[in-house]
């Protein structure tokens, strides 16, 4: 197996087992829901599941579909979810069901449904930018440079294994997030001479979560796919995507 491949298999991961996994993608185009999903399926493919896709969170609501779901990798920025979708989707992480993706496509998702907040543990807030005399009205007037620092506990789970900390420039999430998650990693937002803060605040960057039988797994980078592409970033959504399965 090549070393990209071997790096993002979990161990004991078995590839023999037929598995399913949904995936759900749409929202705000801005994070290339298409590309970005595209970019991991085969790896998944590559892993014995067999994947659905689809452009809205409708099949949550089919209990008979969910039944039989490993996986749901979403990437669905904003937009909304109705009641029975919403409670269709948590009724299958609590029996098994894992629940993974990254950035806006899972932390800040239905925006107007507060148990979804609560199911994931975390939530988009900001994603402070450049100076105000850099910026110039595009998406990367927020790419900036920082720091995803790896805690001690990312050196012996299996998602974040043998990653040190690494350098991105793009969006860097300031995430709200409440004690029972998981925390792998974290970034911390810098005090500038534009900023109202007055203190240093440190966000979950990458974190897990036990929903019943379910697992849940989020990574904070991957804006767009040059993000998802980032060797490191790449490795630990690959991985995180095995780690959440049924």
């Amino acid at each position: 197996m090549p070393q990209d491949q071997a790096e993002a298999t979990l161990p004991g991961f078995d590839t023999s087992r037929r598995r399913r996994a949904l995936v759900v993608r749409g929202g705000w185009e801005g994070h290339q829901p298409v590309e970005a999903t595209d970019l991991f399926i085969p790896h998944l493919e590559q892993h014995g599941f067999t994947v659905h896709v689809h452009d809205s969170p409708a099949p949550y609501a089919d209990a008979d579909l969910m039944a039989e779901v490993d996986l749901v990798m979403q990437c669905m920025t904003m937009s909304s979810i109705e009641k029975d979708q919403f409670w269709g989707l948590r009724a299958a992480i609590e029996a098994g069901t894992g629940f993974a993706g990254w950035h806006g496509g899972i932390a800040d998702s239905y925006r107007n449904t507060s148990d979804y907040l609560h199911l994931v543990g975390g939530q988009f807030a900001c994603h402070p930018g450049k100076h105000p005399d850099e910026r110039v009205g595009d998406m990367a007037d927020n790419y900036v440079p920082y720091t995803v620092n790896m805690l001690p506990e990312a050196a012996e789970h299996p998602v974040t294994a043998g990653i040190g900390d690494f350098d991105l420039v793009t969006e860097q999430y300031w995430v709200l997030a409440d004690e029972y998650c998981d925390v792998l990693a974290t970034t911390t937002q810098k005090v500038r001479e534009w900023d109202p803060w007055h203190r240093e605040v440190t966000s979950p960057a990458i974190w897990t979560r036990q929903w019943g039988e379910g697992r849940i797994f989020v990574a904070t980078p991957g804006h767009q796919v040059d993000v998802l592409r980032d060797p490191s970033v790449n490795t630990i959504v690959k991985r995180g995507l095995l780690w959440a399965s049924r």
